[in-house]
């Protein structure tokens, strides 16, 4: 073993670490495990560009309460050095385990630092976070949440004044800042008791969630009027368990049917293996409920209640669960929809989305006259972009999304909402119903207008180091050697999000790339239009092959036009696979 490494685990098995984490260390050692504690202690946990998220244990590679101290006080030396120094810190969690205990943590250091902190007495949504920093202009956030990630991860996401979470230059700079602290030793703390007693950590109330709903309100297209809508929801064990149906009865959407089993949070998620709404394992439970009572609409929320899943009845009358493309281009079209028929579409209006997200919703939103902007995958490139909006006066926001289920309908919170979303998502059914329409017509009708989209998501999970660098040699190999086809059909042009290019493989022309910073991201364009991209997950050990292909489709031919799609979209998944084997 390196002596670095056994040098850093001789640390972790004496005071000042507490006797737990002690415990947990010298049982590995006297079980002479190797390979756990080289896992545990080969690195410090880094703090990315959002914050941190691992698995939860003791040691420098790990989730605990001295990992979170480190970067909450890097992140307390940063603050310090702005002007907004005290105008405090929100702090929210979700359900998983630990989160309160970092929470704590976190509110103590800054406290310790003479950083105000808003700390929310309950498990919270991230979009509330979110709002919440908006609301009260708070310097920053913290959100103590691994969103949808198995139960032995938990992670620490950090916002800054805007409500959207750090980008540059704040970001780089909370990282070394984080990166200076290299000891316990170098983490203050105080009594958080005596803090609260004395006002430098203030606990927030229904204020807030009063607040956002008023918001929320003034941006509905429908005044609060009952709906015969029926839902069947659930929060998978997390944060939406009580604001959603909330929010949803405030509405006049009284007739919620709640996945009791998946109601209560549990940082466990004993009902599912991984509490994530694109999960079809993750939606069994609810989807049952549904058809026992008949509902009309399905929801699912994840755990911080920032994604949200849903399905409805198709043609044939059985439930069908939809994707995250899917979800999204449905409330693209109807907020578009209804806000130019009653007069409400501004002429500078604006829809973002992410560059792996389908391109159907720029074909939506410029048959509206609506500007359509994409930004790298992450929603806080999305409240990137609204920021901009705000700054420069350029365009109005309206709708902005990704692929993987999440949305945000509104302008009052810069982080994907699944609060709001599922509200709109009630609205859309109940304005159909008053109209005899369905959810699947709808979204048949969106397809027939401007072509069937069909999109797939194939991911890699590659742990540990040598996952990292498979996933090293894999982006190389098809950066310095990319293929020339795939499943027989020629590559067209190849971005490169990392070096900011464009090649035109037919003219060897190259173009810069406008309007994305650099990121670790193929893009094929393959001669028939269909489009790869490949990139590396930034929160989880997983490499990601996006996969899109359009097909013309009439009422007629739709059923042919999926099976044509889906075709294309597997010839060239197995074609990348194998290519992949081959690296």
């Amino acid at each position: 073993m390196d002596e670095a490494i056994r040098k850093k685990i001789d640390e972790w098995t004496r005071p000042p670490f507490d006797p737990e984490t002690i415990r947990e260390i010298q049982g590995l050692v006297e079980k002479n495990d190797e390979r756990e504690l080289t896992e545990r202690f080969h690195r410090t946990l880094e703090f990315g560009t959002g914050g941190l998220r691992g698995v939860l244990g003791a040691g420098t590679n790990r989730m605990n309460v001295y990992t979170v101290g480190m970067a909450t006080q890097g992140l307390a030396n940063y603050i310090r050095t702005t002007e907004s120094s005290g105008s405090g810190v929100v702090i929210a969690r979700d359900s998983r385990r630990f989160s309160d205990i970092f929470a704590n943590e976190a509110a103590a250091i800054l406290a310790a630092n003479g950083i105000p902190v808003y700390l929310f007495r309950d498990i919270t949504p991230t979009p509330i976070a979110s709002y919440a920093i908006r609301h009260l202009k708070a310097a920053s956030g913290i959100v103590i949440t691994a969103s949808h990630n198995p139960p032995e991860y938990n992670g620490y996401k950090v916002y800054w004044d805007d409500g959207g979470q750090i980008t540059p230059p704040h970001d780089k700079r909370i990282i070394q800042e984080v990166n200076r602290v290299t000891s316990i030793s170098d983490i203050r703390k105080i009594d958080l008791k005596s803090s609260i007693q004395s006002g430098v950590i203030r606990y927030i109330g229904e204020e807030i969630t009063a607040s956002y709903i008023a918001d929320l309100e003034k941006a509905a297209l429908r005044t609060p009027h009952a709906s015969a809508v029926k839902i069947a929801y659930t929060p998978l064990h997390g944060t939406g368990y009580r604001i959603i149906p909330e929010v949803l009865r405030h509405f006049g959407f009284s007739n919620i049917c709640l996945q009791e089993e998946q109601s209560r949070p549990d940082g466990n998620f004993p009902t599912v293996s991984y509490p994530n709404p694109e999960e079809k394992e993750a939606m069994e439970m609810v989807t049952r409920l549904a058809k026992k009572e008949g509902a009309d609409i399905l929801l699912a929320t994840d755990p911080d209640a920032d994604r949200m899943g849903v399905g409805f009845r198709g043609s044939d009358g059985e439930y069908i669960l939809i994707n995250g493309n899917q979800i999204g281009t449905m409330l693209e079209y109807y907020l578009l929809s209804r806000s130019k028929e009653n007069g409400t579409l501004p002429e500078n209006a604006a829809v973002v989305k992410t560059i792996v997200t389908t391109e159907l919703q720029r074909d939506i939103a410029a048959s509206f006259g609506c500007g359509i902007h994409d930004v790298l995958t992450g929603f806080k490139w999305i409240a990137a972009k609204m920021k901009e909006f705000d700054d420069t006066g350029s365009a109005r926001f309206i709708f902005g999304g990704e692929e993987s289920y999440g949305y945000l309908p509104v302008s009052f919170v810069r982080d994907k909402d699944a609060v709001s979303s599922c509200y709109f998502f009630a609205e859309m059914a109940d304005w159909l119903a008053g109209r005899n329409m369905t959810l699947a017509g709808f979204l048949d009708e969106i397809y027939t207008t401007f072509g069937l989209y069909v999109e797939d998501l194939h991911s890699l999970t590659l742990k540990g180091m040598e996952g990292t660098e498979r996933i090293r040699l894999i982006m190389d190999r098809f950066r310095t050697a990319p293929p020339a086809e795939f499943s027989s059909i020629k590559v067209a042009r190849i971005a490169d999000i990392q070096d900011g290019t464009i090649r035109d493989i037919t003219t060897g022309k190259v173009d810069s790339l406008e309007g994305l910073p650099p990121s670790n991201v193929l893009q094929f364009f393959l001669d028939d239009g269909s489009k790869i991209t490949m990139r590396p997950s930034g929160t989880e050990p997983k490499i990601k092959f996006y996969f899109s292909v359009k097909e013309p489709v009439d009422r007629e031919s739709f059923a042919g036009g999926k099976d044509r799609a889906r075709g294309r979209i597997e010839a060239i998944k197995k074609d990348l696979l194998k290519k992949i084997d081959a690296v």
